[in-house]
């Protein structure tokens, strides 16, 4: 199991140059990005970098919310809901009463999608690799351990993973 504190993220700038974003983790292959874990803060509405390539999964953690507009199309963001659009589609930010920060996944679209849930005590998630994400105080069992993790970091584990008490997460399972 490994484990990513504040220590290991930063922060990058949004490919628009309208914002920012921790970057949580990050993994890159030969073609470019294959993997990204991060938070960003929507202040205002405005465009989403247009990311071709990517599948993106984005879940509101915190603040008020707002519409994500995807192709034309409006989605209201609902607290610990992901939402799953293709980087390339074109979409923004719209009805932004106030900041609100979310957790995103960003995979090459070319491998199997992330699935992404948000997890309570007890649940768990089983794949090749396992990130999860404390959205407060936790502790998680995997690997035959249980470890303590602090809100707002990420752990990765291979195979499979429990919460084990408190909560809750994001879990990111990838085949």
């Amino acid at each position: 199991m490994r484990r990513f504190g504040p220590a290991d993220f930063r922060t990058m700038p949004w490919a628009n140059g309208r914002g920012a974003t921790v970057e949580l983790y990050r993994e890159d292959g030969a073609d470019g990005l294959i993997l990204r874990l991060s938070l960003a803060t929507v202040a205002e509405p405005g465009p989403f970098s247009a990311l071709p390539g990517l599948a993106r999964v984005l879940v509101l953690i915190d603040g008020p919310g707002f519409t994500l507009d995807i192709a034309g199309r409006p989605h209201p963001l609902r607290p610990l809901t992901p939402i799953r659009f293709s980087g390339g589609a074109p979409a923004a930010a719209r009805e932004v009463p106030g900041p609100s920060r979310d957790f995103n996944v960003m995979r090459a679209e070319a491998l199997p999608p992330a699935e992404v849930r948000v997890l309570t005590a007890g649940q768990g998630m089983t794949a090749a690799r396992v990130f999860l994400f404390a959205l407060a105080p936790t502790r998680i069992t995997a690997e035959g351990d249980t470890v303590a993790l602090p809100a707002e970091s990420l752990a990765e584990v291979a195979g499979p993973a429990e919460l084990h008490a408190g909560g809750p997460c994001i879990g990111i399972a990838l085949a």
